[in-house]
């Protein structure tokens, strides 16, 4: 079985919608899209997400089934640098999160008392429980760190969601801390993520990222990816964000 993990397009975050940049973005995705042959599309309930879905599904003429738990993954933090106002909790300066190792672990991120305190690791659970549940409605079914494969197959499922979201789904498949994720990876908006599930031996299932944030669309049609995904390369750059 093929996941297709996106990110939604160049987003207009004041109204949970696109930028023109990001309808641009998601056309062009639905031309890559289009050519392939998808069991089911999946879709985050949020503006952008169901926005950059909508030229796919609607050149498909298909549906996508609104999953309430790819919606952006949420919970709040108070940050060690800025304890005056609550962040999301999976957006840190490298210099703090760092500095404490299990923040480096799959089976202990989520036990610091900053993330306890923002019950970081219940939304956590919420999510990747609903995963498993649709992943065994596909044939795979979770046991421990691996999955048996049940009803094995070569279906290809799309998800339509968030930076933030991807890397939660991403852990759990890989057994990686997402706070390496959330801080070592960049998807631009738009970007597709592949993973493909692998079974050596008959009936057990791991899964391999094959291509992170690919956006061969844009590059196709002369169209720069969004620097929405990413911080400056150098401190002072102009039009670079730092924070």
């Amino acid at each position: 079985m093929k996941l297709l993990i996106i990110r939604h397009g160049d987003p207009d975050y004041s109204i949970d919608s696109l930028t023109e940049k990001g309808w641009r973005e998601a056309e062009y995705l639905s031309e890559r899209l289009s050519k392939l042959t998808v069991k089911d599309f999946y879709v985050s309930p949020m503006g952008r997400a169901k926005d950059t879905a909508a030229p796919t599904i609607k050149k498909m003429g298909r549906t996508a089934v609104e999953c309430q738990w790819m919606r952006e993954f949420s919970p709040t933090i108070n940050r060690p640098d800025c304890q005056e106002k609550r962040r999301i909790a999976w957006d840190w300066l490298p210099q703090d999160w760092t500095a404490d190792e299990r923040y480096y672990r799959y089976d202990g991120w989520q036990d610091t008392e900053i993330m306890r305190e923002g019950h970081v690791g219940e939304e956590y659970r919420w999510v990747t429980e609903n995963f498993d549940r649709l992943l065994a409605d596909h044939g795979y079914r979770r046991e421990g760190k691996l999955y048996r494969g049940e009803k094995t197959n070569n279906d290809t499922l799309v998800f339509f969601c968030h930076f933030g979201l991807k890397c939660v789904l991403l852990s759990h498949l890989l057994g990686i801390s997402p706070m390496v994720l959330w801080h070592g990876f960049c998807a631009a908006p738009s970007s597709v993520t592949t993973v493909v599930t692998e079974e050596r031996r008959a009936g057990i299932v791991s899964f391999r990222v094959t291509s992170f944030g690919d956006t061969s669309h844009l590059y196709i049609h002369g169209e720069e990816p969004s620097p929405a995904a990413r911080f400056c390369e150098r401190f002072g750059n102009p039009g670079e964000r730092c924070d």
